[in-house]
């Protein structure tokens, strides 16, 4: 179902644990609103455009005064883009039809998005054929062909993409390639998903690493990278990182 009323009591339901599978639009709208009435016909056809890809959440800011508080409704028609659980986007006023277009289309998944995310070697394939400056595809690429031990092509791969993880993996192959410093250790530490073991062991042969240093680091920052920084071993990595290298 593209359109769906929602209630105070089913907001958490419909909203936002079904924004962790399809985006959905909240359309916070008022019976006495005439801006509202001009953009909710807007609204209802872009999400029967978009069946199965998006849902469309209708709120009523008079019958559901709390959850519009919660998410400091000021003014109406408002909307917002729920995805995973939260507001991804947003605007307020009537728009025209090629404006609402525009936002649904940035929360539906394009066909190459898609392709990444199944991520098997058949898919990244096509999705770089669509859309050749994808990193995330030419990453997730590059991991299958480095794994298989195809360092060049998987170097190939990466020539287009851009990013701090994809410049890691990139100096981590031509690490491999050089044989020095010695850092089998932590590659295998990283391959089995120890990072804090993998850090220490690439900051300990970082002031030693002579005209390596700067792939060293690069394998460094595309490790804490992958971790975000939120990961409990980020801030200290990164204050290590910098005394190792200044």
């Amino acid at each position: 179902m593209a359109i769906i009323d929602v209630t105070e009591e089913t907001f958490v339901a419909e909203v936002l644990a079904r924004s962790r599978d399809l985006p959905v639009v909240v359309d916070f709208w008022a019976t006495w609103c005439g801006p509202c009435r001009q953009l909710t016909p807007v609204l209802e056809e872009a999400a029967r455009q978009r069946e199965g890809k998006v849902v469309l959440a209708k709120v009523d800011t008079e019958a559901n005064r709390q959850v519009a508080a919660q998410f400091d409704i000021q003014s109406i028609p408002a909307v917002k883009a729920f995805r995973g659980g939260r507001v991804v986007s947003e605007f307020t006023g009537a728009q025209p039809p090629a404006r609402v277009s525009q936002f649904f289309d940035a929360l539906v998944p394009s066909e190459a998005e898609q392709l990444v995310a199944a991520g098997d070697e058949v898919s990244l394939r096509r999705a770089l054929e669509l859309d050749p400056n994808r990193s995330d595809g030419a990453l997730a690429l590059a991991r299958l062909e480095h794994e298989r031990g195809e360092h060049e092509q998987a170097l190939a791969t990466l020539v287009n993409a851009s990013g701090f993880a994809v410049e890691g993996l990139a100096a981590r192959i031509r690490l491999e390639q050089a044989g020095t410093p010695p850092l089998h250790d932590a590659f295998r530490a990283l391959d089995a998903g120890e990072h804090e073991r993998a850090i220490d062991a690439l900051l300990a042969v970082l002031p030693d690493s002579d005209g390596h240093r700067d792939d060293v680091r690069r394998v460094v920052v595309g490790v804490l990278d992958d971790l975000g920084v939120e990961h409990p071993l980020a801030r200290d990595a990164r204050r290590r990182l910098a005394a190792a290298l200044y």
